[in-house]
């Protein structure tokens, strides 16, 4: 690949007038692409994205956005090995290229999947239960997510050219909010070569994503209080971008993901006679040479009991110097080269900051072996091991070699391996490897205030471990302190990011109708049609059946015990439940209760009710006893159609009260009901 990379800005392919900057491959030198150093009309993207991306995403539900994500994530998938080849240009190997390019692919398909199950078909998120603002019950409040009418502008690193694309997009796009991608230069021709496949597709509404393989001038400059710009990169750009007037007067949300001095503790316990230890050695050397060091969750800080630090240092080099540098595409190479020269510099520089606080015990970075590839022309560096003399030094603590480089630093306690963590002023990641429980606890609440995730491995869970460095899109992505301070992924905690959650007070039929989800003293409708004989178009939100009284015998407690095994002495023995002081004599079972209520509001025969598939927030609220009538009030209170299935969810207020009408039992009940019939919409 050669040639001036384009921005997909506008919905077209152009590129702005004046100067290059070449794109070197990090193997072999030769010149890739050029990327453009000026700039586009920032104004006309951002309007492009607000006025045409943002109407289309918005008018879809979270489902159908949801498929949209299924279908790209099955689409690149189908075309990865496109990519692969043009991944090697940026140092990485066939490994390093499965993280950032499956990676970044398996992260569109879990938000497909996350949205699919845990959003709602509409486009309005609810936020928790709702909440009695009055005595009366006419007065309600209830949070609310809605998607902003902005742009979210995504600022990415060099280091993940895919996976730091897609990881931004998913959730904003799930959000309904369009995406404007800015790519690092150095290796922002595998963004286009994946963003092309995405425009190819057509699987994306016209400006719900654009791509800026140009300067970034003037984008943050048209920004407002509805627009978001979520940045990945080093703390000094963070803390530039923090000070733009409309980060600081005009509202923007700004997310940051910077560096990270990451530390992973060797437990007191993992001595070199345990498989703790051996874990904690292959996961420190896969941090070194996994994407040639330069991950932000890399393992910066190998902290270990000061007196194993010669057996750490030992085993780390001996594997360490097995470590084949070079071309990725010759057999037997496990470690390529870093993304750029430019890049290669930063780490020596940083390197020589360390090595005036540490030794360099393994990896000379000024006589080394590559193979396949000529050392003065890529951007090449051995794994690096460093041993600290004094574990407080601040350079230790401060300074981030962003490469495949490494400290071993000595502790003397739990808790001195704990405020050695907290050195780090906040880091992305931390690991812990242990097999003590004390320990695990101890370090886990220690480090936590100073951390976004902390990974405790062992050899119960080493087998299904993704390990230290990976970030999982179910599980946030960020990290207090000089880690930006920002959160990404999570599942839908990511998708809410770009949402604003808004709390509204009104009556229960107003919130009703504002939220599309039944509210307690909201207006129920009794149909002389049962509702469990309606198709799902058929049904409304606050259709209702009112079953009952059915009244309770003892003879229906008694038989509930012996039939089910259930004889616990409040239902089968009369003085033991007369001693109990919320009893006060023997009451019915409370799945009894629900058994019965199920009996009032069932209808037997076969139709479009297919199978209940669960009982959500169930609460026994007054004891039953033998000569109480039962009544069931059942409302359907939420309706769910699935995209791509003939059926969806129903999910269906159950109160179930007494003769006194005093509440016995409240849950929500939810079924699977079919669609009409495709030839009855004709």
């Amino acid at each position: 690949m050669t040639g001036l990379l384009e921005s997909y800005v506008g919905g077209r392919w152009v590129v702005p007038d004046g100067d290059t900057v070449p794109l070197a491959n990090a193997i072999t030198g030769d010149e890739v692409a050029r990327f453009a150093s000026a700039g586009l009309d920032a104004a006309a993207i951002i309007a492009h994205g607000r006025e045409v991306g943002g109407p289309g995403l918005r008018q879809l539900t979270f489902h159908q956005r949801a498929g949209a994500l299924k279908a790209l994530g099955k689409l690149l998938m189908g075309r990865k090995d496109e990519f692969y080849p043009l991944s090697t240009a940026t140092g990485a190997t066939t490994r390093d290229s499965a993280i950032d390019i499956d990676g970044g692919i398996g992260t569109l398909l879990s938000y497909a999947s996350k949205g699919t199950r845990e959003l709602p078909n509409d486009t309005i998120y609810l936020d928790g239960a709702t909440e009695t603002l009055g005595r009366g019950g006419t007065f309600v409040g209830q949070h609310i997510y809605t998607t902003r009418p902005g742009v979210a502008v995504q600022i990415n690193a060099f280091n993940f050219p895919v996976w730091g694309m897609l990881e931004k997009l998913a959730p904003a796009f799930l959000a309904g909010v369009p995406s404007i991608v800015k790519p690092a230069h150095q290796t922002a021709y595998l963004t286009e070569l994946v963003f092309r496949a995405i425009i190819d597709s057509g699987l994306l509404p016209e400006g719900s994503v654009q791509l800026v393989c140009a300067s970034p001038r003037g984008l943050l400059d048209h920004l407002d209080s509805q627009d978001t710009v979520v940045f990945t990169g080093s703390a000094a750009t963070a803390a530039k971008l923090r000070t733009h007037p409309n980060v600081v007067e005009g509202g923007v949300r700004f997310n940051a993901e910077a560096d990270s001095l990451n530390c992973s503790i060797l437990g007191p316990d993992a001595t070199p006679d345990t498989p703790e230890f051996d874990l904690y050695i292959k996961q420190l050397v896969a941090e070194i040479t996994t994407k040639a060091g330069q991950k932000c969750t890399a393992i910066r800080r190998a902290l270990v009991p000061e007196q194993q630090i010669d057996d750490v240092v030992a085993a780390t080099a001996a594997r360490l110097e097995k470590v084949v540098v070079g071309n990725p595409e010759v057999e037997g190479v496990r470690m390529g080269a870093l993304a750029s020269i430019a890049q290669r510099e930063e780490v020596l520089r940083s390197l020589k900051s360390l090595t005036d606080a540490a030794t360099l015990v393994s990896g000379d970075p000024d006589k080394f072996t590559v193979e396949g590839a000529d050392a003065r022309r890529g951007a090449f560096l051995p794994p690096l091991l460093l041993s600290a003399e004094d574990p407080t030094a601040a350079a230790l603590h401060e300074v981030e070699a962003f490469g495949p480089v490494s400290t071993v630093i000595g502790y003397r306690s739990v808790d001195d391996a704990v405020a050695l963590a907290a050195r780090g002023r906040g880091s992305l990641v931390g690991s812990l490897v242990t097999s003590d429980p004390g320990v695990a606890r101890a370090v886990v609440l220690g480090i936590a205030p100073y951390h976004g995730r902390i990974l405790v491995l062992d050899r119960d869970d080493a087998k299904e471990s993704t390990g230290h460095g990976s970030p999982l899109p179910t599980l946030v992505h960020g990290g207090p302190g000089r880690a930006g301070g920002g959160e990404e992924l999570g599942g839908v905690r990511g998708v809410l990011h770009y949402m604003q959650r808004t709390a509204i007070q009104a009556s229960p039929d107003m919130l009703t109708a504002i939220t599309g989800r039944w509210t307690t003293g909201s207006a129920r409708t009794r149909t002389e049609v049962h509702p469990f004989r309606k198709h799902l178009e058929e049904l409304h939100v606050g259709d209702t059946i009112v079953g009952g009284p059915r009244t309770v015998s003892r003879e229906d407690i008694n038989h509930f015990a012996e039939f089910t095994g259930d004889t616990f002495y409040a239902h089968t023995n009369p003085e033991a439940a007369a001693q109990n002081p919320l009893f006060g004599g023997i009451v019915a079972h409370g799945y009894l209760v629900v058994s019965l209520a199920a009996g009032l509001f069932v209808e037997p025969n076969p139709g479009p009710v297919l199978a209940n598939f669960g009982v959500d927030g169930l609460r026994f609220l007054t004891p039953v006893k033998a000569g109480d009538a039962l009544t069931v009030t059942l409302t359907a209170k939420q309706i769910t159609p699935r995209v791509s299935a003939d059926y969806g969810e129903v999910r269906w207020d159950a109160v179930v009260t007494n003769q006194d009408q005093a509440p016995v039992a409240t849950y929500d009940v939810l079924t699977l009901v079919a669609k009409l019939p495709a030839d009855s919409h004709a």
